[in-house]
């Protein structure tokens, strides 16, 4: 089930799962889905259909509250929004370790944009400071990004973040690095919300292997994380 499939990310997804041969979408849960597999909430979707995994793109104000009925039922949850603060993280990761259903929320399905955090973290320990600027959609509502926490985190010392909201935009970043005498920027650019999907879809794939809360795509990928 794609849960906010009206939004402009979830209406990405279903398309993306409809193009899947190994797939089936059982469920769109938005107030504003209309036809057979429309459901208005996740609570009756829940109750009415039965689906081994769901994709949630919807608000920081409702996403812990629909992680949690995710895992009370058991159902595998990919996320992609951000918002949850480091207490509600651990407590669904504590329900998660509880359920039969796996928990992967990451801030950025773009391969480029993983591979971009990791790039910035290596370059980190060999540059004397570093700065990062991420720029999205004016309708995106939490600043700084998921993405540009995480790659902050990720990196030595300590990195100043810069948001930047304007319309004509869709997902952006520039780590820049300083060092004597030189500069190193590190840039990833999401054109469309395309770019996001082949990482949903890797995720829903593996997040059944993943007990517990992943956070972060960057486990799918890489041997080592």
């Amino acid at each position: 089930m794609v849960i906010g499939a009206a939004g402009r990310m979830g209406q990405a997804v279903v398309v993306a799962v409809n193009g899947a041969a190994d797939m089936e979408l059982v469920a769109e849960v938005d107030p504003l889905s209309k036809g057979e597999r429309a459901y208005p909430d996740l609570s009756s979707a829940l109750t009415e259909v039965r689906a081994d995994a769901a994709v949630e793109f919807t608000q920081p104000d409702t996403v812990y509250e629909h992680c949690g009925l995710l895992m009370d039922v058991g159902v595998h949850g990919v996320v992609g929004t951000t918002g949850l603060t480091d207490d509600q993280l651990a407590d669904l990761g504590a329900k998660a370790d509880l359920s039969e259903g796996n928990l992967l929320i990451a801030p950025n399905f773009s391969t480029g944009a993983v591979l971009m955090m990791r790039f910035a973290a290596e370059a980190s320990r060999h540059m004397a400071k570093a700065e990062v600027v991420e720029l999205h959609h004016d309708e995106k509502l939490d600043a700084p990004s998921g993405t540009a926490k995480l790659t902050a985190e990720g990196m030595e010392g300590d990195v100043p973040i810069h948001s930047v909201r304007l319309p004509g935009l869709v997902a952006h970043q520039e780590v820049i690095l300083g060092g004597l005498g030189e500069t190193l920027t590190i840039r990833h650019d999401s054109l469309s919300r395309e770019s996001f999907m082949p990482g949903v879809l890797l995720a829903l794939r593996m997040v059944p292997e993943r007990p517990g809360l992943t956070v972060g795509l960057d486990a799918m990928l890489f041997t080592d994380a």
